[in-house]
C-alpha cells in the first residue's frame, strides 16, 4: 500500500522519490569547480603572501638568531674568540633589522599598489643578513686545529638555507637574496685557497643546496597560492550561495505574507458572500416551490430549482474555502470539550446513509467497544467524518461497500478509518489530492463534482488536534483514510460503563 504524508503535498503530479534539482546551481557550481581547476596556481595572492612572509618572520623572529647563537657559543669553544662573537653579533643584528621591518608592516598594513614596493624592502632586508652569512665564509682559525671548518662552514650555510626556505617560502626570492652572496663567497675563497678535493665538493653541494631549496621554497610558495585561491573561490561560492539564499528566503517571506493576507481576507469576507447567497438560495426556493402562487410558465420553475441547486453548490464551496482560510490565518477556533469518537461516526453514518443508498453502498461501522472519551472539538471531528464519508461515497462504485472504523492505536490513542473498495488513487497523484483545489485522474476522467477542498480541510482539522492524517491506497484494491489522535487527548477516567479494551496496533 502507498503512503504519502500531506506535508509533501502538491498540485503537481511529480515522482517524491527523485529528489529534485536545482539546475541553475548545479551549473553555477560546475563553473565554480572549473575556475578553480584552470585558475589555481596560477593567479597570484601577492599582497596575502606578503602577510603570510610577514607573519612568518614575526612568529619565526627567535630561530635563526638562536641558530646564529648555537653557532657562535660552539665556535668560543672551539678556540675562535672574539671574530666569533662579531659575526654572531654582526648578523644577529641584520636579522633583527628583517624582523623590525615585519612588525613594521604587520602595524601599518598595506595596499595593493605598495606590495611591489615592500617585496623590494624584504629582499633588501634578506640581502643585509647575506652580508652576515658572507662573514661567516671568510672565517678561518688555523690556531684552533680544526682542519676541516670549510665542511663545517658549507654544512652551517646548508642548515641556514634550509631554515630560510621554510620560513620565507611566501617570498621565494628571499633565500636567493640571503644566501647568494655568501655561497659565491665561499666558492671565491675555497677556488682560491684549494686545499683538498673535501671543499670542491662542498662548493657544488652548495650551489646544488641552494637551487634545491630555491625549489623547495617554489613548491611551498606554489602550493600556498593554490590554498589562497581555492579559499578565495571558496569564499566567493559560500557569498553567492547565501546571496541566493537570502533573496529566497525574502521571496517564501514575501509568498507567505501574500497568502497570508489572502487568508485573512477571505476569513475576514465571510459575512459578505453568505449573506447574498442566503437570499438567493431563500428567494429561489420560494420561486421553486411556487410558495406564493403557481407561476404560469413551467420553465420558470425548473429556472429557479436550478438556481437553487447551484446556490447551494457555491455556498458549499465558499463554506469550505472560508474554512481553509481561517485555518491557514490562524482564526479558526476549536471548542474542545470531551466526546467519544464512536458515537460522532455513528451520527454521520445517518447522515451520509441515504446518499449511499442511492448507489446502494453500504456503510459498515466496526467500532471497538470501551472507548474513553477524546478531548476534540465536536464540530471539526464531524466535519472530519463527513468529509472522507463523502470522499469515499463519490467515487465507490454501485453496490460497493465502505468500512468505517474507530478504536484504539498502538500508542493509547485514537483513531477513524475510512476505506472504501473504490478504483483507489495512484501512488504519485497522493500528494495531488491531499493539496489544496487538487483532484486525480480519476476524478478528472470521470468528471466528478468537487472542489478539492474535503482532504486538505481534513488534513488540516487533524493536525488542529495534534494528529495526524495519511492515505493508503493502491489502484483497484481501494483506498483507507486513516486520521489517529494522540494519546495526550484521550480523557482518563470517564465514568463511562464497561472497560477499555487494550489498545491495539492499527493495520
Amino acid at each position: 500500500m502507498a503512503l504519502l504524508d500531506a506535508a509533501s503535498a502538491d498540485k503537481n503530479i511529480v515522482d517524491r522519490r527523485k529528489l529534485p534539482r536545482n539546475k541553475d546551481l548545479s551549473v553555477v557550481v560546475r563553473r565554480a569547480r572549473d575556475r578553480l581547476m584552470e585558475h589555481a596556481g596560477v593567479k597570484h595572492f601577492e599582497r596575502e603572501l606578503l602577510f603570510m612572509h610577514t607573519r612568518a618572520l614575526i612568529v619565526n623572529a627567535a630561530t635563526l638568531p638562536l641558530f646564529i647563537t648555537m653557532i657562535a657559543v660552539a665556535g668560543v669553544l672551539a678556540g675562535f674568540g672574539r671574530d666569533m662573537v662579531v659575526w654572531a653579533g654582526i648578523t644577529i643584528g641584520l636579522y633583527v633589522i628583517l624582523g623590525l621591518l615585519a612588525r613594521r608592516l604587520e602595524k601599518i598594513g598595506i595596499t595593493d599598489e605598495q606590495v611591489k614596493n615592500w617585496q623590494v624592502i624584504y629582499l633588501g632586508g634578506h640581502f643585509l643578513t647575506s652580508m652576515g652569512w658572507a662573514y661567516f665564509s671568510f672565517l678561518s682559525c688555523t690556531t684552533c686545529g680544526i682542519s676541516l671548518f670549510p665542511v663545517i662552514q658549507a654544512v652551517v650555510l646548508i642548515l641556514a638555507m634550509a631554515i630560510t626556505a621554510i620560513i620565507c617560502s611566501a617570498l621565494r626570492a628571499a633565500i636567493l637574496a640571503a644566501f647568494t652572496v655568501p655561497v659565491i663567497t665561499y666558492t671565491i675563497l675555497a677556488t682560491s685557497h684549494l686545499q683538498s678535493p673535501i671543499q670542491a665538493t662542498m662548493v657544488i653541494m652548495l650551489f646544488a643546496g641552494l637551487a634545491f631549496f630555491y625549489l623547495v621554497a617554489t613548491r611551498l610558495n606554489r602550493s600556498v597560492s593554490v590554498s589562497l585561491a581555492l579559499q578565495a573561490e571558496k569564499d566567493a561560492l559560500i557569498a553567492e550561495l547565501e546571496t541566493a539564499n537570502a533573496m529566497s528566503d525574502e521571496g517564501r517571506r514575501r509568498a507567505e505574507e501574500a497568502n497570508l493576507a489572502k487568508s485573512r481576507f477571505l476569513a475576514s469576507m465571510s459575512h459578505e458572500l453568505r449573506t447574498p447567497l442566503n437570499a438567493i438560495l431563500g428567494f429561489s426556493e420560494v420561486m421553486a416551490k411556487e410558495v406564493l402562487g403557481p407561476m404560469q410558465n413551467p420553465t420558470y420553475r425548473d429556472y429557479a430549482s436550478d438556481i437553487h441547486t447551484s446556490g447551494e453548490h457555491l455556498l458549499n464551496l465558499i463554506n469550505e474555502i472560508l474554512d481553509l482560510s481561517r485555518i491557514e490565518a490562524g482564526r479558526y477556533s476549536i471548542n474542545e470539550e470531551p466526546l467519544l469518537l464512536s458515537d460522532i461516526a455513528d451520527e454521520c453514518i445517518h447522515m451520509m446513509d441515504l446518499k449511499a443508498r442511492n448507489k446502494a453502498i453500504r456503510l459498515v461501522p466496526q467500532f471497538e467497544t470501551g472507548l474513553w472519551n477524546l478531548r476534540a472539538d465536536e464540530r471539526s471531528i464531524r466535519q472530519i467524518i463527513l468529509n472522507l464519508l463523502a470522499n469515499a461515497v463519490k467515487f465507490t462504485p454501485q453496490n460497493g461497500r465502505i468500512d468505517i472504523k474507530v478504536g484504539w492505536t498502538a500508542g493509547g490513542g485514537q483513531y477513524v478509518s475510512v476505506r472504501d473498495n473504490g478504483p483507489g488513487i495512484p501512488p504519485e497523484e497522493i500528494p495531488v489530492v491531499l493539496s489544496t483545489f487538487g483532484q486525480g485522474s480519476i476524478a478528472i476522467k470521470n468528471a466528478e463534482q468537487g472542489t478539492g477542498l474535503g482532504l486538505p480541510i481534513v488534513q488540516a482539522l487533524v493536525h488542529m488536534h495534534d494528529g495526524e492524517f495519511h492515505l493508503f491506497s493502491k489502484l483497484r484494491e481501494g483506498t483507507e483514510a486513516l486520521a489517529t489522535f494522540p494519546r495526550a487527548r484521550v480523557l482518563h477516567n470517564t465514568g463511562l460503563s464497561g472497560k477499555a479494551t487494550k489498545p491495539r496496533k492499527v493495520a
